[in-house]
């Protein structure tokens, strides 16, 4: 669309051409850099809101400026039949020259000069959100022309005006501008027509300029669009309760309160404001607004990132809020976060933050930390398993029932203090659910002598198991290990146990002869069959030839949906037990002896949660019920 300049201003100067590097870039600003358009809204707005910032300092120091009465705020109108937008301030304003040396070069940015001065005052700089240089341009992505007109606060300035179509040329101008600040004045194409629809336009600025500290009114009727305060930059002593809740009902859509809030504002090693909710529950309810995990990411109160995943491992994915941090090396188009040390950094004060939080609360809140763990815990258990680098301080988070305390959770602390004398591990056992695992053969020797078992029955167990091996010096051991080292018992119960003693009523040979029917019959489903005195009440037992890990590791590879097979394992008999007594004795021709040893065998793989399918032993059961009935 061929536009005349000089239709646009007064006095118009030749047209001017942009910098050479300007020329280069302002295509890809205009058409590649930005993934959403509206970012132009929020660009203007924050230049806008950068100049009423300049202008509150001049003010302290300065008497004669223009419209010194003014209030600081900020006007967006539309005309939607003509499809123009202007946004209006009443800042700090620009001469002619500042608006040819503003506009004209990119990257020479007002809010940058003024940044550096204002540090060496040491000034409070929370406000400015500028410091980009480029994000004006921005406006190109919509615009078939830009005018600008602004009146600087110097009494002797005289109004000037600036106008360009996103061309290699701009023009400037004299203007006639009667209070002191600048409009932006946009002529929409076409094909933008949505952003001078006020509907479309408040959506904006709630979404990306909803905490600017100052004023935003849209249109005629002077409705104030932007709620201003944002309360994560409060002092956490001067916000309450009601407050965060109220919050957090705002930026989730949830109905029920958080379950913990965590507000913390930090000035080193960076400057740091950060408002983040423990949600009720771990699944978003049907009503919540945030389609993703990830917190809100603000710069200086300006939208940068709705759902920023780089702010907290993801076992911490759970965590909702906002950040807003300064000084963040975002890129050009400030739609995203560049990689640095910096955001390393923000991620490790955030993850600790939340971590101490849950720390504190499991110390002095232990009934509000059972509700979370009964929630949330396999997220920690999560973290245990996949942060090398902070697995450590997760911890004393676990919790875990035992066979001591089935009805309460234990921590590992809890654990270590009701050991028994001289023990020096703590035993875990593995399963798929806590009833059944309680009734495991691998149980027997420990219950038999007192020792407590933490019972792992959640499905990530085996996963944690891979990032904790030992607490506190004690070496975390799996009670199903054939390889385990026993813990000596009292010399009492040892005592009774060689008293109960008797010797076998099977002869040595007779054993051996067992152990090789039991071979026979099973075949290749078993590594190896052999006797075993860690049994007490319980028949028979599988133990993994690889040990411990193997078995922990068969268990991953289930729950990863990997190719599995029935391992082969190691069946350790009982042979003081009476079944196996009675067994021992009846002939190898017995139509029963075949069964009974088929049943102990597919027993113990039940047992391991790793029979193929139980309803198999039916018949068998049948058959065993139906002669013993004949007895």
């Amino acid at each position: 669309m061929s536009v005349d300049f000089k239709d646009q201003i007064q006095n118009p100067s030749d047209p001017i051409a942009f910098e050479t590097e300007v020329k280069q870039l302002l295509n890809i600003l205009i058409h590649s850099l930005y993934t959403e358009r509206e970012i132009f809204l929020r660009e203007l707005i924050s230049n806008a809101s950068d100049a009423l910032t300049q202008m509150r300092f001049v003010m302290e120091t300065e008497r004669e400026v223009v419209d010194p009465e003014v209030e600081f705020e900020i006007h967006v109108d539309v005309d939607e039949d003509e499809n123009i937008l202007e946004i209006t301030d009443t800042g700090i304003g620009m001469t002619q020259e500042e608006v040819r040396t503003n506009l004209g070069t990119i990257a020479q940015s007002g809010a940058r000069a003024f940044l550096e001065a204002a540090e060496d005052e040491e000034k409070d700089l929370e406000d400015v959100i500028g410091k980009f240089g480029v994000g004006f341009y921005s406006v190109f992505m919509v615009a078939d022309w830009v005018k600008v007109t602004s009146r600087s606060y110097k009494p002797d300035a005289d109004p000037a005006s600036w106008f360009a179509t996103g061309a290699e040329t701009f023009m400037i101008g004299s203007a006639e501008k009667e209070n002191r600040g600048t409009t932006v004045t946009v002529k929409l194409k076409d094909d933008a027509a949505e952003f001078a629809r006020k509907h479309r336009l408040r959506q904006i600025i709630k979404k990306h300029s909803d905490y600017v500290a100052y004023p935003i009114y849209l249109g005629e009727d002077e409705e104030q669009v932007n709620r201003q305060n944002a309360v994560w930059r409060e002092n956490p002593r001067a916000v309450d309760e009601g407050e965060y809740e109220e919050f957090y009902k705002q930026l989730t859509y949830e109905f029920e309160p958080p379950l913990e809030t965590i507000h913390f504002v930090a000035d080193a090693p960076m400057k740091i404001f950060a408002l983040l909710y423990i949600p009720p529950e771990p699944d978003r309810g049907l009503t919540t607004i945030r389609e993703e995990n990830g917190l809100k990411l603000y710069a200086r109160k300006v939208l940068i990132d709705e759902y920023s995943k780089e702010l907290l491992p993801q076992y911490y994915r759970f965590i909702q809020g906002v950040v807003d941090a300064e000084d963040l090396p975002l890129n050009v188009s400030r739609e995203s976060v560049q990689a640095s040390a910096v955001m390393a950094r923000l991620k490790r004060i955030l993850t600790n933050q939340v971590t101490q939080t849950l720390t504190s609360m499991a110390s002095d809140e232990e009934e509000k930390y059972e509700e979370f763990w009964s929630k949330f815990g396999q997220f920690i258990k999560e973290g245990v398993a996949s942060d090398e680098s902070d697995r450590s301080s997760l911890y004393p988070l676990l919790r875990f029932r035992t066979t001591s305390c089935p009805d309460i959770w234990s921590s590992l602390d809890d654990y270590i203090e009701r050991m028994q004398e001289g023990q020096d591990k703590i035993y875990y056992i593995l399963g798929d659910d806590e009833h059944s695992v309680t009734r495991s053969p691998h149980l027997d020797y420990f219950q038999t002598h007192g020792y407590e078992v933490l019972i792992l029955a959640d499905p990530v167990d085996s996963f944690m198991l891979m990032g904790i091996r030992e607490y506190k010096d004690y070496a975390l051991k799996n009670v199903s290990d054939a390889d385990l080292e026993l813990p000596t018992p009292p010399e009492d119960q040892e005592e009774k146990k060689e008293e109960d003693d008797q010797a076998s009523s099977l002869s040595g040979e007779k054993v051996d002869h067992l152990l090789q029917t039991f071979k026979d019959k099973l075949g290749d489903r078993v590594a190896d069959v052999r006797p075993t005195d860690r049994l007490t009440s319980s028949v028979a037992r599988l133990v993994d030839p690889e040990g411990a890990m193997g078995q922990e590791m068969q268990r991953v590879y289930r729950m990863m949906d990997r190719d599995f097979e029935i391992p082969k394992k190691i069946l350790e008999l009982n042979t003081e037990h009476p079944l196996i007594q009675r067994l021992g004795r009846l002939e190898d021709g017995h139509d029963l002896k075949g069964a009974i040893i088929e049943q102990i065998f597919e027993s113990t793989l039940l047992i391991e949660g790793l029979h193929p399918d139980p309803a198999d032993m039916i018949p068998r059961i049948q058959k065993l019920m139906e002669s013993a009935l004949k007895e």
